[in-house]
């Protein structure tokens, strides 16, 4: 991840896109802040899986911005803040589809033999152990309840 964070931003500034590598940069900043915080608790670093984080955190921080500077109406900074949301979603795993989540919940519910609510924390330990990033776990949540829930007479 973090070797192809560096090729984007080397190659964002040959071609001279300065938001871009502003934003490059910005990531790669964040991500040794916390690789520095990580070495003072005493752990090598961070994981890919913390990285991944991290970045959806960067997403939902310009998300909600942009939401707030439209409200505000200043459209240029909205833009703005869309622009580097989309960046930083470049380096995320592809998001599953509602219709490929729910086909992968209605597997895992039937693999693991899970019978009613009680079974839910398993379904769902297993759907984020596999599909890290890849999906809604609320949305996945709410399916795998669907899924459990007994049959109305």
């Amino acid at each position: 991840m973090r070797e192809k964070l560096a090729e984007a931003l080397k190659q964002a500034t040959q071609n001279n896109e300065k938001r871009r590598a502003a934003t490059l940069r910005l990531i790669c900043a964040a991500i040794q802040d916390r690789e520095a915080a990580a070495r003072e608790q005493g752990r090598d670093g961070v994981s890919d899986d913390e990285v991944l984080n991290l970045l959806r955190h960067m997403v939902d921080q310009r998300v909600h911005e942009c939401v707030h500077c439209e409200e505000n109406g200043n459209e240029e900074l909205a833009e703005q803040e869309q622009q580097e949301a989309d960046l930083i979603r470049e380096f995320l795993p592809p998001q599953l589809s509602d219709y490929e989540m729910q086909l992968i919940c209605k597997t895992v519910v039937n693999n693991l033999e899970a019978k009613g609510l009680r079974d839910m924390g398993r379904c769902m330990s297993h759907l984020k152990e596999k599909y890290p990033g890849q999906m809604d776990f609320a949305k996945a949540s709410c399916v795998v309840k669907q899924l459990l829930r007994p049959a109305a007479p």
